[in-house]
């Protein structure tokens, strides 16, 4: 058994050696390509505007991570600096187009998911959690974290098409163009706050 671990050691202790060790030239591409592909990502960001990092929609949300990863395979991998930064122009391209296609055309209903009503004042709406794949524990997660502490004045809870949650408090009825493509934002209009109308 000891010789066993013995044999072992030196094939270990080359795994750890490989995983912590490098070369002046490898700490200076991995400097170098961060530098570049962060200036790429600012350059990118300010011809295309703010919007790329929006999370507006899930596409938007897509882009943003995919940007990271291609922001992070160029600085530690061996992925080419110029292949990264292609493919950021490519990705900031695409959002772009998509972006404009989704103000004249009804690609948003291909692209993005509907807002969906969880709650209605007190009541949770147990066919749209199951629908999202929550759960109530969930759901007062997002209340603690928006400061709720009296049901009562809770008029609704929206998830959005991001997979952000919108927890909607007042006295007031909601407006309903606020609700405009919501899934079943009528029950939400009807429903008010607990213990109102």
């Amino acid at each position: 058994m000891g010789y066993t671990g013995a044999a072992q050691l030196p094939e270990g202790l080359a795994i750890v050696e490989m995983w912590l060790s490098t070369t002046w030239t490898q700490i200076w591409l991995v400097v170098v390509s961060t530098v570049a592909i962060f200036a790429g990502v600012i350059t990118y960001t300010r011809i295309a505007g703010l919007r790329s990092f929006s999370k507006m929609s899930a596409f938007d949300f897509a882009s943003t991570v995919a940007v990271g990863s291609i922001m992070a395979a160029v600085a530690v991998t061996e992925a080419s600096l110029l292949n990264g930064l292609i493919g950021l122009g490519a990705l900031y391209a695409a959002q772009s187009v998509v972006a404009l296609v989704r103000r004249r055309t009804r690609l948003e209903r291909l692209v993005d998911n509907d807002p969906v009503v969880l709650m209605v004042g007190r009541t949770v709406l147990e066919d749209n959690l199951r629908d999202a794949q929550m759960t109530a524990r969930d759901i007062r997660a997002k209340l603690r974290a928006a400061n709720v502490t009296d049901l009562e004045d809770l008029l609704g809870v929206v998830l959005e098409t991001t997979g952000d949650i919108s927890v909607l408090r007042g006295s007031g009825p909601i407006d309903p163009h606020l609700l405009d493509g919501v899934k079943d934002a009528d029950r939400l209009l009807r429903g008010g706050p607990a213990g109102g109308s």
